[in-house]
């Protein structure tokens, strides 16, 4: 074991510390515990020295979390291998009760020889930018639903209602600006609530103003192009896509990528018995919503609307020809599946697992294009 050819490096990532085993590749070789580090660089520098002595080759790994992947990059940069694992994607026993930083540790060094586990998708830092951007706009979009409910339950309070036909309008905002509370302190509350409103409405088109020029000047610019081509994805459904998802022709097939998407349905079968359930909901929830949420546009007969068609007529032929297959097939699917009197909610779903599969198609189209 001291002179061990390969050492797999279990890292259990807390902000502070970092819990550390490692094990060699021979069968018989037991799980060391070498115990906690710091999380500086000098501390992860030391810590491949001291290995170092026991192993020639070092592979690392670590669970995915918090604390990002700066380890992932710095340890790459020294040319040491590193696996980054999802922790849904790690066996557990079943039995097993007890959990620490030195037993995640032993495990992770443990999985990482036996081969048992899979490495998760690292963007690189000007992907990482964009998706941080993405997760940024989506953030205040839940911000801002939350400030106008908060907005529309005081006035409610108060019985005022708005008698026009949509909220948010100009004319709503007009509206909202002739109120009169009965009190002073009313009056107050009523005016932080919507600037609140305001303030989040605004912080949500800065966020939107950036995600062009990122996209435009990066290298997923024809990609995300060419995905608007499909009905239900437009300019910020595709960058959520692609900025979540990365290298979609890293998939070899559509059905690893619904896989990924945890758009897929969970299974337990046992001898000649088949059980199938709801969707695993495993990988990238972010990307999964953005399909769902897409898929409701083939509730409609098939039709190339104007905004679509220009969005359209700036790919090539190919790719136009998958727009319209796509079309054509899960419109006609979404209304078989109505008809049989499958739950709306399971149709959609299934409307973006096809969807996926598209999207995918046209990827690989750009890939072999450029």
């Amino acid at each position: 074991m001291a002179h061990a050819s390969t050492l797999f490096v279990g890292l259990d990532v807390h902000q502070e510390t970092i819990a550390v085993a490692y094990v060699g590749e021979e069968r018989e070789a037991e799980v060391v515990s070498v115990g906690t580090i710091g999380t500086r660089q000098g501390d992860i520098d030391k810590l491949m020295r001291k290995l170092h002595s026991k192993g020639k080759t070092l592979h690392f790994v670590y669970e995915a979390g918090p604390c990002g992947y700066w380890l992932y990059r710095y340890l790459t940069k020294k040319d040491r291998r590193c696996w980054v694992v999802a922790p849904s994607q790690i066996p557990k026993q079943a039995g097993d009760r007890v959990k620490t930083d030195r037993r995640d540790a032993v495990q992770l060094a443990r999985l990482r020889r036996s081969g048992d586990l899979s490495p998760v998708y690292i963007p690189s830092v000007e992907d990482e930018a964009i998706r941080d951007v993405v997760r940024a706009r989506e953030d205040v979009l839940k911000d801002l639903k939350a400030a106008k409910v908060r907005l529309k339950a005081f006035l409610l309070r108060q019985d005022m209602r708005y008698e026009g036909r949509a909220n948010w309008t100009a004319a709503h905002r007009r509206w909202l600006a002739t109120v009169v509370c009965p009190t002073p302190a009313q009056q107050i509350v009523f005016q932080e609530y919507v600037r609140a409103v305001s303030e989040q409405t605004e912080r949500l088109q800065r966020l939107e103003a950036e995600l062009p020029p990122l996209v435009q000047t990066g290298r997923w610019a024809p990609v995300v192009e060419a995905i608007q081509a499909l009905r239900g994805v437009q300019f910020i459904a595709a960058v959520t896509l692609i900025a979540e998802l990365g290298e979609l022709t890293r998939f070899a097939t559509p059905r690893q990528l619904m896989s990924d998407l945890g758009l897929v349905p969970s299974e337990h079968s046992s001898g000649e018995r088949r059980r199938q359930g709801s969707i695993t909901k495993a990988g990238n929830s972010h990307a999964r919503r953005v399909l769902v949420e897409g898929a409701w546009a083939y509730r409609y007969p098939a039709k190339v609307s104007r905004h679509l068609q220009l969005r359209v007529e700036t790919v090539p032929k190919a790719i136009q020809e998958i727009s319209w297959k796509a079309q054509v097939r899960l419109c006609k699917r979404y209304r078989r599946l109505v008809a049989r009197g499958t739950n709306i909610n399971q149709v959609v779903v299934a409307i973006a697992r096809e969807m996926a599969a598209f999207v995918w198609a046209i990827a690989r189209e750009v890939a072999v294009g450029h």
